[in-house]
C-alpha cells in the first residue's frame, strides 16, 4: 500500500484556490482526474457549494447548515479563519465482496468556519472529490461555545440543474421495503404511499425519499444521492421541493423528542455523498462509499467465510411450513435441518440457516407488548441446537443462527452478550438478525438515532465474539463494512417473499435492474434469488415470481453479497440440470465489471472468483425482450475457458413460460463476443471455467 499526502494551500492537481470580491469568498477543489469540481463560497456569511462535472454544472449552488434546539440556527453570519488542502492515493484490501484491492484516491479541502458574532462558535466543512464522486460532512470541534448539540433539522441542499428522471422510494421512517418508482424529479409524491396492504408497516411523513436516489440528467450524466458512515446519528432521507428543484436533506426523527440528533461535540455528521457517472454501469463500479468510511477497526474475520445457503425460510413463505410450534407444521425440526443439510453438503453449499428454532414466535407478530416474548438460548424442544450443529459439522456445513426481535430492541440487547456467547460456543459464527414490526419503545423508528446506535451496538458485540451480522428490517447500508467487516449483508429492500405473498402482484421484472443501480450502491443485499418454481405451484396459486428461471440464476452474480442463499424447497431443485450453475456459481470476487446496463432496463455484470481464474456473468432484463452481444476482453490475455451459457428458451417468458431454458458449452478466450438473447423478464448466467 502506498500513500502520498501533501499539506499546502496551493496544490497543481487539486486546483484549489480561494478569492474574495463583493463579498463573496470562494474556494475550490477537484477530482484526482479534473472531471469533476467543487466550488465553496461564503454568501452573506452562509456556506454554499456548488458541483460541475466534465466542465458543466450537475448542483447548482446549495446551501449548508442547521437548525438546532438549544441554540441559534447555524446559517448566514459566518466566515472562513482557514482552509487546508490536501491529496491522498492509496489502497486497501476488502476481506470479502465485490473485489480485493480498492483504490482511495481523492482531494481533499477543509474549511475551518466560525461565527461572526459571539458566542463565536466553530465548525468545519470537509469536502473530499474522488473520480466517481464526492463527499462532505461537518466537523463540530471542541470549544468552548458548544458542549452539546440538539439538532432539529440539518439544512442540506442539492440544488439540482433539471427536472431529471429519477427511480425513488418513498421517504419511509421505518421500512425500504417498496417498489421503486420511476418518474421525472417533479412528479414524485411519496405521501401517496403511506398505507401499503403488503406491508407491516409504514412511517412517511414528508414528500422524501429514501437514499441511495438515482437520477438522469437530460445530458445523460448519472447520479446518485447517499450518505457514508452513519454513526450515532440519525439517517437522512431527502425531501422533494419541486417549486426550486431541489433535495433538502430531512433527518429521521422521533416522537419521544423534540429534536432528531442529540451529540456532545467533539463529533462529525456522516458523509453527504454524490456519485456521478458517465455510464449508469460506473455507479455499480463505484467505491465512493466504502471509502468514506474508516479503516477496519476489528481485524480479520476470517471466522466469517462467504458462502451459499439453504434454509427454513421459503417454506414459511410458501406456508407448508411455520416458525411457531403450535401450528403443528413447525419447520425447525432436528430432522428437516438433517435432512437440508444433506441437501447443502452434497450441492457444494455451504451453510443452513434455521428460522423458528427459539421459544417465543407464538406471540411475535400482532402483540402490543413484544418485550420479553423472545429467548436467543433456548430452542424448541423439537430442535436440538448442539446436535444440528455436530451433524454439519460431520458434513461440512455451517450453522447460520437466526435472531428476530420483533422490534423490541431492547430485549436483544438484554440477551445479546449471552446469545452471541452460546454461537461462539458452538463455533457458530454469523447470524442474520431481524427487526420486524413497528418499535417497540413506542415513538422511535427504525432510521432514528436510536435505532441506528442498537445496530452498530449489535456489530460491536458481534465483532466481540467472532459473529458477522447479516441485518433484515436495517438502517440503511452506509460502506461500514470496511470499518466493521462482520457487517456481512443486510436486507433493507423489497425482498424476493414479496412475490410468495404480497397483495399487489409481487416484484415485477424491472424491479432488480432498478435495485442494481440504487439499493446495491450502498452495499451488499442478502435478497434470496434462486427460485425455481417460479409460479409457486401448488402452494401458492395467486402469487409467482415474475421473471424467468434463469433470471433467477443470473442474480448470483447481478446481486451483490457474500452469502447467497439457495430459498426454494429442494424438491425445485432436485434433477433440474440449470442447478449446475448454483452448484459451480462464487459469492466472493476477485474483480467486477459492469458490461452494459440502464436503469431500470437490463445490466450485466462479470465477476472474477477470488480463489482462482474462473468467472461469472449474469444479465437480467425488465419485462422487454433483448438481445446483447458481449464481448468476453475481460479475461485474461493467452487463457482458453470452457464456457457453460444458461439462457432463456426459444418461447421463454416471465408470465406464459417461465422454466424454458437452454444450456450450451463452447471454448472461449478474451477475444470471444457472446450473441445473447433475454426473453421477458428473462436473464443470461454464464459460467467460465479456465481451461487447464
Amino acid at each position: 500500500m502506498k500513500i502520498k499526502s501533501i499539506q499546502s494551500l496551493l496544490i497543481g492537481c487539486l486546483m484549489i484556490f480561494a478569492s474574495c470580491t463583493n463579498g463573496k469568498m470562494t474556494t475550490k477543489v477537484s477530482s484526482p482526474d479534473g472531471k469533476i469540481g467543487v466550488e465553496v463560497s461564503m454568501v452573506e456569511g452562509q456556506a454554499t457549494y456548488q458541483v460541475s462535472f466534465n466542465g458543466k454544472p450537475v448542483i447548482e449552488p446549495s446551501s449548508m447548515g442547521f437548525d438546532l434546539k438549544n441554540m441559534p440556527a447555524i446559517e448566514k453570519g459566518w466566515k472562513i479563519v482557514d482552509s487546508e488542502s490536501s491529496s491522498s492515493d492509496s489502497s486497501w484490501e476488502m476481506q470479502w465482496g465485490e473485489k480485493r484491492v480498492v483504490i482511495d484516491q481523492f482531494n481533499q479541502l477543509k474549511l475551518s468556519l466560525e461565527e461572526q458574532q459571539a458566542p463565536n462558535r466553530k465548525m468545519n466543512i470537509v469536502f473530499k472529490v474522488y473520480n466517481d464522486g464526492l463527499g462532505f460532512r461537518y466537523e463540530f470541534p471542541e470549544q468552548d461555545a458548544m458542549k452539546e448539540v440538539l439538532i432539529t433539522e440539518e439544512n442540506t441542499q442539492f440544488n439540482l440543474t433539471g427536472d431529471h428522471k429519477t427511480w425513488w422510494i418513498p421517504g419511509d421512517w421505518d421500512i425500504y421495503e417498496h417498489l421503486y418508482h420511476t418518474t421525472m424529479f417533479s412528479e414524485i409524491d411519496a405521501t401517496k404511499l403511506r398505507n401499503h396492504a403488503s406491508l407491516a408497516q409504514t412511517s412517511i411523513p414528508n414528500n422524501a425519499v429514501n437514499t441511495p436516489v438515482s437520477m438522469k440528467t437530460d445530458d445523460g450524466v448519472y447520479l446518485s444521492f447517499h450518505e457514508a458512515n452513519l454513526t450515532d446519528y440519525s439517517g437522512m432521507t431527502l425531501k422533494v421541493n419541486k417549486d426550486e428543484l431541489m433535495w433538502e436533506s430531512c433527518l429521521v426523527g422521533s416522537l419521544n423528542n423534540d429534536y432528531k440528533v442529540k451529540r456532545s461535540v467533539p463529533f462529525n455528521t456522516p458523509w453527504r455523498t454524490i456519485q456521478i457517472a458517465d455510464k449508469a454501469g460506473d455507479l455499480i463500479e463505484s467505491d465512493l462509499i466504502v471509502n468514506l468510511n474508516e479503516p477496519n477497526k476489528i481485524g480479520k474475520v476470517d471466522y466469517f467465510k462467504p458462502m451459499k445457503y439453504v434454509g427454513i425460510w421459503w417454506d414459511m413463505h410458501l406456508g407448508t411450513k411455520t416458525w411457531d410450534k403450535a401450528s403443528g407444521r413447525h419447520g425447525a425440526t432436528t430432522k428437516y435441518a438433517k435432512e437440508l443439510i444433506d441437501f447443502a453438503s452434497e450441492n457444494n453449499l455451504g451453510g443452513i440457516l434455521v428460522e423458528g428454532w427459539n421459544t417465543g414466535w407464538e406471540h411475535w407478530i400482532g402483540f402490543e407488548d413484544r418485550e420479553g416474548v423472545f429467548d436467543f438460548v433456548t430452542p424448541y424442544p423439537d430442535y436440538d441446537l448442539a446436535e444440528v450443529v455436530r451433524y454439519g459439522k460431520s458434513k461440512g456445513v455451517e450453522l447460520i443462527m437466526h435472531h428476530e426481535t420483533s422490534a423490541a430492541p431492547r430485549t436483544y440487547d438484554q440477551q445479546m452478550d449471552t446469545a452471541y456467547h452460546l454461537m461462539n460456543s458452538l463455533g457458530i459464527h454469523s447470524v442474520k438478525t431481524g427487526y420486524v414490526g413497528k418499535l417497540i419503545p413506542k415513538g422511535e423508528f427504525h432510521h432514528g438515532q436510536w435505532m441506528v446506535n442498537h445496530y452498530r451496538r449489535a456489530l460491536v458485540k458481534g465483532a466481540e465474539n467472532k459473529i458477522a451480522i447479516n441485518a433484515h428490517e436495517p438502517i440503511k447500508a452506509t460502506g461500514l463494512r470496511r470499518t466493521y467487516p462482520n457487517a456481512i449483508a443486510r436486507e433493507g429492500l423489497r425482498g424476493q417473499e414479496f412475490n410468495a405473498w404480497s397483495s399487489d402482484g409481487g416484484n415485477p421484472a424491472e424491479h432488480l435492474p432498478i435495485v442494481a443501480f440504487t439499493r446495491m450502491l450502498s452495499g451488499p443485499i442478502d435478497y434470496t434469488p434462486g427460485i425455481f418454481n417460479i409460479k409457486l405451484e401448488p402452494y401458492k396459486k395467486e402469487n409467482q415470481v415474475n421473471t424467468t428461471l434463469v433470471h433467477q440464476l443470473a442474480l448470483y452474480v447481478v446481486i451483490n453479497s457474500p452469502i447467497q442463499m439457495v430459498p426454494d424447497l429442494i424438491e425445485s431443485y432436485k434433477g433440474n440440470d440449470a442447478f449446475q450453475f448454483i452448484r459451480d456459481v462464487a459469492v466472493n470476487w476477485e474483480q467486477t465489471k459492469v458490461l452494459n446496463g440502464e436503469i431500470g432496463d437490463f445490466v450485466t455484470i462479470a465477476r472474477q472468483d477470488r480463489e482462482s481464474n474462473n468467472w461469472f456473468v449474469g444479465a437480467i432484463t425488465d419485462e422487454n425482450a433483448r438481445d446483447m452481444k458481449v464481448a468476453l476482453d475481460f479475461l485474461p490475455a493467452g487463457k482458453k475457458y470452457m464456457a457453460t451459457l444458461y439462457t432463456d428458451g426459444d418461447n421463454a417468458h416471465w408470465d406464459k413460460n417461465p422454466t424454458e431454458y437452454k444450456i450450451e458449452k463452447m471454448e472461449v478466450d478474451n477475444t470471444s463476443e457472446l450473441n445473447l438473447k433475454l426473453a421477458a423478464g428473462g436473464g443470461a448466467a454464464i459460467s467460465l471455467i479456465e481451461m487447464k
